[in-house]
């Protein structure tokens, strides 16, 4: 018969997954009274939302690699790749906006489908080909922008980084739709947490008691509705975070409920296992990388439009972004563990902590000192985590 866990058992059972949320309520909270609360103000958290979404859409392929047993270190690249054949297409050749994302997202697929062949058909290593399409890529950029800067941009291609929905249902001194918006989201949280629920007492499977069941669900909700109402007070919905979230939906669904993404797992948890279980690993790792480059090129294309401009040196370092925001939310160095989820919260920590940083006039260097820090403790705890569930067995 299914039991119930009490909130320390919760929190024990995937002690990787639980601690991330702790920690990043811990450094919200921090960095909220170290900045006097203009963390949490509606100004900043549009700001977050507008200046860290190109790295947690990369974040979310990031993830999917690195559970396969791989690593990509060529998106920052393939982000300045395709913002400049954005940029060229609409800028340099006066074609219409759309037209530059058809021909971006076109070329990351590309890239995807060149470095899926090599990993994937030829089978040399990931590190190896990413390696050198990391140089590939900033070279072709430097050539396709011949080596200048290209801006600006139409306002609708701007508006993809920095439009909002706002006043679509008016309101008195703040936007209605955002709230809404919110509510919407609370609404399918709780439906998506109940259906999980039901279906581990299906299969007798523990789950937490009732009562903490709906304190997580009130939890979350005030934390929504909290976000959106300072939204709500400063410009609206941003339409990034429209395209962030149906993102984060997608590939939540696919990593989880889908065929795909269980031979994912089960590559990374044990390769030669899933080939004799007849996983076809190398459609599924050519795919994996045809993937990171389409959201790659959705990462080009929202910083292009957020910077205004396409730069031969745009993208440079989002890969160790991206990679950091994988591993802080707690996706194994050895691959097979790792949630979309994790990854958003885990890229969201290394914004908050910049940002924050930036607020109190902290310097680069000693931004990256941390930054460095935190990444090495969350790859600790990671090994400290599995060691600890190895003795518990």
């Amino acid at each position: 018969m299914a039991g119930t866990s009490n909130l320390w058992e919760l929190m024990t059972r995937n002690l990787r997954q639980s601690g991330i949320y702790i920690a990043f309520v811990l450094i919200v909270a921090l960095f909220t009274v170290l900045t006097g609360g203009t963390l949490l103000s509606p100004g900043n958290l549009t700001n977050l939302v507008l200046q860290y979404s190109y790295i947690l859409i990369l974040a979310i392929g990031m993830v999917m690699i690195i559970v396969a047993g791989h690593i990509d270190l060529s998106v920052g690249s393939v982000v300045a790749l395709t913002g400049a054949v954005a940029a060229v297409v609409v800028i340099r050749e006066g074609m219409p906006w759309y037209v530059g994302i058809i021909a971006a997202l076109i070329t990351g697929a590309l890239v995807g489908v060149w470095q899926g062949f090599w990993v994937a058909v030829v089978g040399i290593p990931a590190f190896i080909v990413t390696l050198a399409g990391m140089l590939i890529f900033r070279g072709l950029t430097m050539q396709t922008l011949d080596n200048v800067s290209l801006s600006p941009f139409p306002v609708a291609y701007q508006d993809i980084a920095g439009g909002f929905l706002n006043g679509l249902l008016g309101g008195p001194g703040y936007d209605v739709f955002t709230l809404l918006i919110g509510a919407l989201a609370v609404v399918g949280f709780a439906v998506q947490q109940w259906r999980a629920r039901m279906g581990k007492l299906t299969y007798r499977q523990p789950v937490e008691s009732l009562w903490l069941f709906a304190v997580k669900i009130l939890v979350v909700a005030v934390i929504i509705m909290a976000f959106a109402w300072q939204l709500a007070n400063a410009r609206g919905m941003p339409l990034v975070l429209i395209l962030l979230a149906a993102l984060v939906l997608l590939y939540g669904f696919i990593t989880q409920h889908t065929v795909f993404g269980r031979h994912i797992y089960a590559m990374g948890g044990n390769l030669q296992a899933a080939k004799l279980s007849g996983v076809k690993t190398t459609r599924v790792n050519f795919l994996l990388f045809v993937n990171m480059g389409v959201l790659a090129a959705i990462a080009g294309i929202v910083y292009s439009a957020r910077s205004n401009s396409a730069q031969p040196g745009a993208g440079f370092m989002f890969e160790l972004d991206a990679i950091a925001a994988a591993f802080i939310g707690g996706a194994a160095v050895t691959g097979g563990v790792g949630k979309v989820q994790g990854a958003i919260i885990g890229g969201l920590i290394m914004a908050v902590m910049s940002n924050g940083m930036q607020i109190m006039g902290i310097d680069q260097s000693t931004q990256n000192v941390v930054r460095g820090v935190v990444l090495v403790l969350a790859v600790a705890f990671d090994v400290w985590s599995k060691k600890r569930a190895a003795a518990e067995r």
